[in-house]
């Protein structure tokens, strides 16, 4: 199917654009009294996530009521763990919570690697239904956590402030850390795969955690495992966002990606000095920017975009809206990008 509009593709590929394309990290969520009334029609959030008709009508509510360039998969980072044998919970204003974890070379030979097709149908279902409905409107952005961020989940057994039973495995035990991650990394290359199959235009490797390593621990557990995803997508672009591995981006330049993802913490000068010239950066305005008024919204949309002038980039937020931003200084954000 032909895309009306392919901004988003064409910028992640360094071609021409009439103007920069925007989206948002968590457009499609909390912040849209849309998304609470189909949420509120369901148990929570996992039910919302595994039925295909309604995780893809809220993938396109941002794209009516927003007007974003792209739309992102309504989905979660931790589908891959439950497909390859270790199930969640999601605990109202806790978060993900994991009733078993993986600390053991036994708990670890329960698990299995995931079959992306079959193991997460209802995603796929999911994907095929929003294509379908966007009808070529604009592209389909498909996602996954990256390895490290998904192994700290399995470790820990919720989130945390310091992941320190998760650090304290690597530490200690290497050969386990390395098996586990190689089973993630695995997983996540057919689940992303098959996303592709399914429809996805782009896709989007999340290392939420990456800033609590240091940098060596973050080159050998980390980067290596996104370096064996990047290599293995070869279909369709790929964009890799680190939260806080700002110690990491002249090392993510040699990622066999298309985007690099900055936080808010990450300058944009420095970023592209770091990073070269030959990939497309994408982001980075902080999210509490957007509790401004119209005109200090504005404002700080500018200033952002002034400084991305003149190279690759696809507009973005340093990380995922806030659940109580309000959706009409979003529209602002948005407006403005494309305006510029």
């Amino acid at each position: 199917m032909q895309l009306q509009n392919d901004l988003l593709l064409r910028a992640a590929r360094g071609e021409k654009t009439e103007r920069t394309p925007v989206w948002l990290m968590r457009q499609a969520g909390r912040i849209l009294p849309e998304y609470r009334a189909v949420r509120d029609s369901v148990s929570g959030f996992i039910e919302l996530a595994q039925t295909p008709e309604l995780a893809a009508e809220v993938t396109i509510q941002p794209v009516d009521i927003l007007g974003v360039d792209a739309a992102i998969i309504f989905s979660d980072i931790l589908v891959i763990p439950e497909a390859m044998g270790l199930p969640y919970e999601m605990v109202e204003k806790r978060g993900p919570w994991f009733p078993q974890t993986v600390r053991s070379e036994a708990e670890l030979k329960k698990l299995r690697v995931a079959d992306g097709e079959n193991d997460l149908k209802y995603v796929i279902d999911a994907i095929h239904i929003t294509k379908k409905n966007l009808n070529g409107r604009v592209p389909l952005i498909g996602f996954a956590g990256a390895p490290w961020t998904i192994f700290a989940y399995m470790v820990e057994g919720s989130g945390s402030k310091t992941f320190s039973k998760s650090r304290e495995m690597l530490y200690r035990e290497p050969v386990f850390s390395h098996k586990l991650l190689q089973l993630i990394t695995d997983s996540t290359i057919n689940y992303l795969k098959a996303q592709i199959r399914a429809g996805a235009d782009l896709v989007q490797i999340f290392d939420s955690w990456a800033g609590i390593l240091g940098p060596k621990q973050y080159q050998e557990f980390s980067l290596n495992y996104i370096s064996q995803i990047c290599d293995a997508i070869t279909e369709v672009p790929v964009t890799v966002f680190a939260k806080g591995a700002f110690f990491a981006r002249e090392e993510m330049a040699k990622l066999n990606c298309e985007t690099i993802g900055l936080d808010w913490n990450m300058g944009i000068e420095e970023s592209r000095r770091l990073i070269g010239p030959n990939k497309t950066l994408q982001g980075n305005l902080d999210p509490a920017a957007l509790y401004g008024n119209p005109d200090q919204v504005r404002a700080a949309t500018l200033e952002m975009m002034d400084q991305f002038k003149g190279s690759r980039h696809i507009a973005n937020l340093g990380h995922g809206l806030y659940p109580d931003i309000d959706p009409e200084m979003v529209k602002v954000f948005i407006q403005t990008v494309k305006e510029y």
